[in-house]
């Protein structure tokens, strides 16, 4: 059996039709696992998802063997903010939308950690670690929260160190992991076109978390060079982590079992199936 036969790979899909359309959409595009937005990415609307719809979803997601599925919490959530009004929002829809991911049996709700806004990462962490506690210990649903790793851009907190830094303080709950993001890492300074590089990393992230708390892979070609502190994805093959990048990730014994979720600039989703596809035929060359 090669890595192609048991590959997990999706992509962002949209659920404002419904999750059975979502899941629709991920059968078309010859996916069998896929992320949403758990309410409009550039607002804080969400979207009421009704009992008989929640049923029909898990009967079709069974039918299609999709999974695991992700949520991703809105661009607008930022655990750090300064402001008490934008950390209350962060609170709020943290715990709201873990409890809304356990009913219809996502697996996994991916959030940025935040921006600590130029008041320095220390403030900012601390912010961080505060509304963890609050919005995120007290939840005893299914559903695991998973930390994205960023690229260092601006003022984000998001390097491995942070996330170590987290999860220390949370007192390690079984719950909560961390989604590594190619595009990020790749310019937060480790070249994933090396294999020594992509080596590097997961020992990193074994001594800091522990790879067993890796839980998903956001796939993403970056615009901008290593080491850059750029977040700025682009399609698949087509950036500087190329087809040797790509391949170098997803063919790694450590990370060939995770989902594998497509997050690139597509004109529409179709063309993820464009993407899955070329991944698909690399992974038959090999």
């Amino acid at each position: 059996m090669t890595i192609g036969d048991t590959l997990r790979i999706g992509s962002h899909l949209s659920i404002a039709k419904g999750l059975p359309k979502a899941a629709a959409m991920a059968q078309e595009i010859r996916a069998n696992t896929f992320q949403f937005f758990t309410r409009n990415p550039r607002g804080g609307s969400a979207r009421a998802i009704p009992e008989t719809e929640i049923n029909k979803w898990l009967q079709v997601r069974k039918e299609l063997d999709l999974f695991p599925i992700v949520g991703h919490l809105p661009y607008t959530v930022n655990l750090a903010a300064p402001k008490e009004e934008t950390r209350s929002f962060a609170r709020m829809v943290l715990a709201e939308d873990l409890e809304r991911m356990n009913a219809i049996g996502a697996e996994f709700l991916v959030v940025h950690p935040g921006s600590h806004a130029g008041e320095g990462k220390e403030a900012g962490r601390r912010r961080i670690l505060a509304t963890l506690m609050e919005a995120f210990l007290p939840f005893s649903g299914a559903s695991c929260l998973l930390l994205e790793t960023m690229a260092g851009q601006g003022s984000e907190v998001g390097a491995l160190e942070d996330l170590e830094f987290f999860l220390t303080e949370l007192g390690h709950p079984s719950n909560l992991g961390i989604c590594l993001d190619t595009c990020h890492i790749f310019a937060a300074g480790y070249d994933l076109c090396q294999k020594g590089e992509v080596d590097r990393l997961l020992e990193e992230i074994d001594k800091r978390v522990g790879l067993e708390r890796l839980k998903a892979v956001h796939l993403n070609d970056s615009k901008t060079p290593a080491g850059s502190r750029r977040d700025r994805h682009e399609r698949i093959g087509r950036g500087y982590l190329g087809r040797e990048g790509i391949m170098n990730v997803i063919t790694h014994p450590d990370l060939a079992h995770l989902p594998f979720l497509l997050e690139t600039p597509v004109a529409g989703y179709k063309e993820y199936g464009e993407e899955i596809d070329l991944i698909k035929e690399w992974l038959t060359a090999v």
